[in-house]
């Protein structure tokens, strides 16, 4: 059996969550920090000098080790029932043979067309028989390899390819799983939901009763763990923080250790969640600055010299997330798309606690571990579906 993730892993990945919420706003939202990691992480295993260190401040790990540890935590994060991990490295130029072996789990390919916006003008002018229909697409294969590697739930890639990358990294991770226990639809009816304006309006929301052991408070956010079927399923947890709490203070509470735990003082509780969607696109390139990455962002900066003898910077970072949480299970996928350019016991009391998730809360999907966030999700508009 693959091992859990290593301490070091889970400990990045959980700092790299934390530095990232914040910049995510209050609105809705879901992303996968585990995916921006590996992504990250998989470049940073190019990465030299200065540029090597600010990578490896944010994500714990630069050159080869940095290699090592993606390699290392792709494998045990795909021991997940039911999660599927794959990273693809397409480009116009050589890629050094070393970085390529420190990456063996990662598919290695030509950037199609792109290598045709590279021609001089006057190679142009002498293929005048020759319609822009005869270039190959390389949006149509990489959207193509973004829809087998989701499971079709994640369409394309997340960003428009104009043919001016020289390399473009994708990691995609997706999850399916169904609850342990499912939510009886019959027992779903509208609620009321006051979302994060003070709006109240009523919304789809399942019902169960479930064991006291699925929930716990850290400070003053109640946690309720759903877990998914299977010896190694994923864990599925909903966090209703105190009321105005925004999701940089509340989502934390999803990988608190054992120790900041208080469990439920009572039998039971009456869970009460809405059915809910939640999809973002976020722009990770206007994020990196605040997390200390800025060396890598600049042309003339950026030493990259462990991956291609070419100088290449990071010119766009974006992922495209998705959560779906219905009566019988979960369904998340995320795509992460970097684009690089040249240039104590408690009492018992026989009480049921009501738990209902009637306000803006957060939701963080967790590897079998419990410990590493693969998708971390905040909902603070009232529910459609």
């Amino acid at each position: 059996m693959t091992p859990g993730p290593t301490a070091f892993e889970a400990d990045v990945v959980q700092a790299l969550a934390v530095r990232w919420l914040p910049l995510l706003g209050d609105d809705d939202f879901v992303c996968s920090p585990a995916g921006l990691w590996l992504a990250l992480g998989a470049v940073a295993s190019g990465a030299r000098g200065r540029t090597a260190e600010e990578l490896r401040e944010l994500l714990g790990a630069d050159g080869g080790a940095a290699a090592e540890a993606v390699t290392g935590a792709g494998r045990r994060l795909g021991a997940t029932e039911g999660v599927a991990l794959a990273t693809g490295v397409w480009s116009t130029m050589p890629v050094l043979d070393a970085f390529r072996r420190g990456l063996p789990d990662v598919r290695f390919g030509v950037l199609p067309g792109a290598a045709w916006f590279a021609l001089p003008d006057e190679v142009f002018g002498a293929t005048d028989g020759m319609s822009l229909g005869e270039i190959p697409d390389a949006q149509d294969e990489l959207d193509a390899w973004v829809r087998e590697s989701t499971g079709g739930r994640i369409q394309r890639l997340p960003l428009r390819l104009d043919g001016s990358e020289d390399l473009v990294l994708v990691n995609a991770l997706a999850l399916k799983g169904s609850w342990l226990a499912a939510f009886p639809a019959h027992l779903t009816h509208d609620e009321p939901f006051t979302d994060g304006y003070g709006d109240t309006r009523p919304v789809p929301t399942m019902r169960q009763r479930i064991p006291a052991a699925w929930v716990w408070y850290v400070g003053g956010v109640a946690v309720v763990e759903l877990p998914c079927e299977g010896d190694a399923g994923a864990r599925v947890r909903f966090l209703l923080g105190p009321e105005g709490a925004g999701p940089a203070e509340v989502l934390p509470a999803a990988w608190a250790g054992p120790g900041a735990r208080e469990g439920l003082v009572a039998d039971s509780a009456e869970l009460l969640l809405p059915r809910f969607t939640l999809r973002t696109r976020a722009d990770v390139h206007d994020h990196l600055p605040a997390l200390g990455v800025r060396r890598a962002l600049s042309r003339d900066e950026a030493d990259f010299l462990g991956l291609s003898a070419a100088d290449l910077f990071l010119s766009k970072v974006v992922q495209e997330a998705m959560v779906e949480v219905a009566e019988e299970g979960v369904e998340a996928a995320a795509v992460t798309a970097v684009t690089m350019t040249r240039g104590a016991a408690p009492l018992h009391h026989k009480v049921v606690e009501r738990i209902a998730f009637d306000r803006p809360f957060g939701v963080a999907v967790m590897d079998t571990t419990g410990e590493v966030p693969l998708f971390t999700g905040w909902r603070q508009s009232a529910p459609t579906t």
